[in-house]
């Protein structure tokens, strides 16, 4: 396998020098801020990102003061106990999108997040304790456990709310293709996923970089050359 001091001088060479690719890097990963992250936050994020799917984020992100009125402002303990005409009136209700299947995912997701925090003080602490060299760990348990929380909404739900992870973007799985990993061009099974994050762990073992920084350097080292 290439090592990353290549793929990292890659990016440098394609951003301009390291001081502009260091411009680029999202914020550190904060453990103590994830622990301290409300369950209504971690509901919230992950209602976003369900709707998101498969849709323009543009027409969530202009709905979502109303998503926020609509869905109690994502408070767990609310939403578990609504009755169901409460859910039904959702379908007809303009300030959201009407999709039945999302719409419930909400209250599925609500009793999950109980459930973690019930288990672990708050779904923050569970994630903050949750170690990024086990991230296929935590998507397979976020999709048996949660719904619709699977794949690549899982993935984003985890880089959104600050956990310390990769995402296998198109550009990353070029990336690790080119770097010699036999995987897929698109990253759905087991095979591939663990080989992902063999790889991710053996760089940050090399680097001492955190993994959303391994993910997004190696984002940044392939593809098409976009404005950030």
């Amino acid at each position: 396998m290439t090592s990353f001091k290549t793929v990292r001088a890659r990016a440098e060479k394609r951003k301009g020098g390291p001081k502009a690719l260091d411009k680029l890097m999202p914020a550190k990963p904060d453990l103590k801020r994830l622990a301290r992250l409300g369950d209504d936050r971690i509901l919230a994020e992950m209602t976003k990102r369900v709707f998101c799917a498969g849709f323009a984020w543009s027409v969530i992100d202009a709905k979502w003061d109303g998503f926020k009125d609509a869905f109690l402002h994502f408070q767990p303990a609310k939403l578990a106990f609504q009755p169901e005409d409460y859910w039904e009136g959702l379908l007809r209700d303009a300030r959201i999108v009407r999709n039945g299947a999302k719409i419930l995912s909400v209250r599925d997701n609500a009793a999950f997040v109980q459930e973690i925090a019930k288990e672990h003080g708050s779904f923050g602490k569970f994630l903050a304790s949750w170690p990024s060299s086990d991230e296929i760990g935590l998507l397979d348990l976020l999709t048996k456990r949660g719904s619709r929380l699977g794949g690549n909404t899982g993935q984003m739900l985890l880089r959104f709310v600050g956990w310390d992870g990769f995402v296998t973007s198109r550009d990353v799985v070029a990336c690790l293709r080119d770097a010699g990993l036999d995987i897929a061009e698109e990253v759905k099974s087991k095979r591939d996923l663990a080989r992902v994050q063999a790889q991710f762990n053996a760089w940050a073992e090399e680097t001492g970089l955190s993994y959303t920084y391994l993910s997004r350097i190696c984002a940044l080292s392939v593809g098409e050359q976009r404005s950030e």
